[in-house]
C-alpha cells in the first residue's frame, strides 16, 4: 500500500487543513496505543492524541495518505477491552500527525466512546 503523499516526495510538509480545526462535537485528550489496519496487510501501531464520537487524531511512525480507509483498535488506559472501529478515513495529515473520521462504527461502540468523553470532561479540548 503506497502511503506517501505527493508533497512528501518534494520534501515539503503537508499544510494542516483548516477543516481539522472546525471539529464537531466534544473531543477529549488521550494518550494511548492505537492500531491501524488497512489493505494489503497494512498494520501499524500509532498513538492516539484525542478522541471524539466521530473521530480521533494521532501520531504514526509511517506516513499516511489523505483518503486512506482503515480499521482501528483504540486501547484506552482505563478500559479492559479495545474500542474497535470498523471504518475510518484519513482526513488530514501533517508530518507524523493525522486525523481520522469514523464512518463505520457499531452503535454500542459509539456509545462507549460517548461515555468515555462524558467521564473525562476535564480533559476536553
Amino acid at each position: 500500500m503506497a502511503l506517501r503523499q505527493p508533497h512528501e516526495e518534494q520534501g515539503k510538509p503537508a499544510p494542516v487543513p483548516a477543516a481539522h480545526k472546525d471539529r464537531r462535537g466534544r473531543r477529549v485528550k488521550v494518550d494511548c496505543r492505537l492500531f491501524l489496519f488497512g489493505e494489503d496487510d497494512f498494520e501499524v501501531e500509532a498513538k492516539a492524541l484525542d478522541l471524539s464520537a466521530g473521530g480521533c487524531s494521532g501520531e504514526c511512525p509511517v506516513p499516511l495518505s489523505v483518503g486512506t480507509e482503515l480499521r482501528l483498535s483504540i486501547f484506552l488506559k482505563d478500559h479492559r477491552w479495545p474500542i474497535r472501529v470498523d471504518g475510518a478515513v484519513v482526513r488530514w495529515v501533517f508530518e507524523k500527525r493525522f486525523g481520522l473520521e469514523f464512518f463505520q462504527i457499531r452503535p454500542t461502540v459509539q456509545d462507549r466512546i460517548r461515555q468515555y468523553i462524558r467521564d473525562h470532561r476535564h480533559d476536553e479540548i
